[in-house]
């Protein structure tokens, strides 16, 4: 029998109760229209609206300010939260971590939807794009470059470098979203120990081609060149594994 199905009936019902209220307290935010930073009604309120004891409000207020939904304050009270994307990225990233001790598919998978929400949206980008936009893109491979001459790695400027990419688009949460995925693909890549890296020299020329094609106006050759770029990190993810 598996741990799962070891689990009294008793508990499935109480977790199904807690995600309910869970549920109860976001559409009440909503229903209040309530915004990041504004509070929310206190405990005894919350209580007696949702109709439930103030231990098991307690949990669930718990659980929902580890999901970034809400923030307590002690000795000032509950606010709505702030958009943040930490939650998000601490549970994908221990999703990756943990795939890394089997066939890292979860890690590649991760990966994958990286490289399918650049490669499909450069070509939109790029239409976006001004030529100062340009010029910042290009200023980040020149700080790769430059880092590389001196044997050096350039995490921050790589991170830089694919925000600038897409920030023609002004959608905020897309570029929050792919930095989710850039930080937990460098983790997982910490977790592997850096193995089987691109040399900096390298790396910072698969960034320049990249640069090259967008400046050129070609997006497929764009779009190409990001994929063969996130086939490299599939690979050195499958080799460590395979290690």
């Amino acid at each position: 029998m598996t741990a799962v199905n070891s689990v009294p009936p008793a508990r499935f019902s109480a977790r199904s109760r807690l995600r309910a209220l869970q549920a109860d307290i976001m559409e009440l935010i909503l229903e209040r229209e309530l915004e990041a930073g504004d509070p929310l009604p206190t405990e005894s309120e919350l209580s007696v609206v949702l109709g439930v004891g103030r231990n098991t409000l307690r949990e669930s207020l718990k659980a929902l300010q580890a999901l970034g939904v809400i923030e307590i304050r002690h000795g000032f009270g509950m606010f709505v939260a702030p958009s943040n994307f930490d939650a998000l990225t601490d549970v994908l990233t221990f999703r990756g971590k943990l795939s890394l001790h089997h066939n890292g598919q979860e890690a590649l998978e991760l990966v994958g939807v990286r490289q399918a929400l650049e490669t499909g949206l450069i070509g939109a980008s790029m239409e976006q794009m001004t030529p100062k936009q340009l010029a910042a893109v290009e200023e980040s491979v020149r700080r790769m470059e430059s880092l590389a001459g001196s044997g050096e790695h350039f995490p921050e400027a790589d991170s830089e470098f694919h925000r600038r990419l897409f920030e023609p688009l002004n959608n905020e949460f897309l570029i929050r979203l792919m930095a989710v995925f850039w930080t937990v693909y460098r983790r997982i890549h910490l977790e592997l120990g850096g193995s089987d890296a691109a040399a900096p020299l390298e790396a910072a020329a698969l960034h320049r081609g990249i640069y090259e094609a967008v400046a050129a106006a070609d997006k497929a050759l764009a779009a190409e060149r990001l994929n063969s770029h996130f086939e490299g990190i599939r690979g050195r993810i499958t080799r460590a594994v395979s290690e």
